[in-house]
């Protein structure tokens, strides 16, 4: 199982990147053309912006697996779009406690379809939330200002709650760069991709998410990358569904220069042979 496989969704229309539509859809035309298995190849959109999208498209078609952030309080038309998942913000059904509390039922979109994946954006101190069967959640993990990013204890509690409850969930925002580092520009800790990665390894293996997420050490995260087993491999990835980055060159270009991937497909190694991991 390789940990690294269909883990970049293409947010590159959301900041701090925030693409121009026809820059964002020629970038992803490259990025199909190149078939990084790094890349999702799922283009990430507004609701409110599939009008400009269907222009574009009409113009210049190309084929496009979307994910749909429903930033709309109506519900988009989606006939001629393929549609794989839907993210709903959290913020649409917060109480006044500031919790999370879904109604019974179908979330918005039915018209989406039953295969459609569905997620729920909440913040770690928003858990525990009942969800219906089969809808996953989304947690942020970072954004414009030091709050907007959530400390290690409290994404570790999140990976923890989603490992327990067999949840699904996608992270976006944040992960710029494959292991954790200072931004003096924020003034705070930005979480690294590999170290999510990792950190839902370690929960499905029975371990403590958090001191990964604090890791540092790219050595040792490279030597804990490839020993991860095959099945907690699998178990993990099938809970990290991926995370959205507005850049989809930088998670393909920290991997090959941590020797995670191999420079001639890109594909990922996630596992090395035994005798490579003395």
């Amino acid at each position: 199982m390789n940990l690294f496989h269909d883990l970049v969704d293409d947010a590159g229309l959301f900041p701090p990147t925030a693409l121009p539509m026809d820059e964002a859809l020629s970038r992803h035309r490259a990025d199909l053309e190149r078939r990084s298995p790094v890349l999702t190849h799922r283009f990430l959109c507004p609701a409110s912006r599939l009008p400009v999208l269907r222009v574009h498209l009409e113009e210049t078609p190309l084929p496009l697996r979307l994910g749909l952030i429903l930033d709309t309080e109506e519900p988009p038309r989606l006939d001629g779009l393929e549609v794989e998942l839907v993210e709903v913000p959290g913020a649409r059904f917060e109480t006044s406690a500031g919790r999370v509390e879904l109604p019974d039922g179908q979330l918005p979109l039915e018209t989406a379809g039953p295969a459609v994946r569905r997620f729920v954006e909440v913040t770690p101190a928003q858990l525990p939330v009942h969800l219906p069967d089969g809808v996953g959640l989304k947690v942020r993990c970072g954004g414009r200002e030091p709050e907007d990013f959530p400390s290690a204890h409290d994404l570790g509690a999140f990976i923890a709650h989603c490992v327990r409850s067999g949840t699904p969930f996608k992270a976006t925002a944040g992960l710029h760069h494959a292991v954790r580092h200072f931004d003096p520009a924020l003034g705070t800790d930005r979480h690294g991709f590999v170290n999510l990665v990792l950190a839902v390894c370690a929960a499905v293996e029975g371990r403590d998410p958090v001191p990964v997420l604090k890791l540092t050490d790219v050595g040792e995260l490279v030597r804990q990358a490839r020993a991860v087993p095959d099945d907690a491999a699998r178990r993990a990835r099938e809970l990290l569904v991926s995370y959205g980055s507005c850049n989809t060159a930088t998670p393909i270009e920290d991997l090959l220069a941590l020797d995670l991937i191999e420079p001639e497909s890109g594909t990922g190694t996630g596992t090395r042979p035994a005798k490579e991991n003395a």
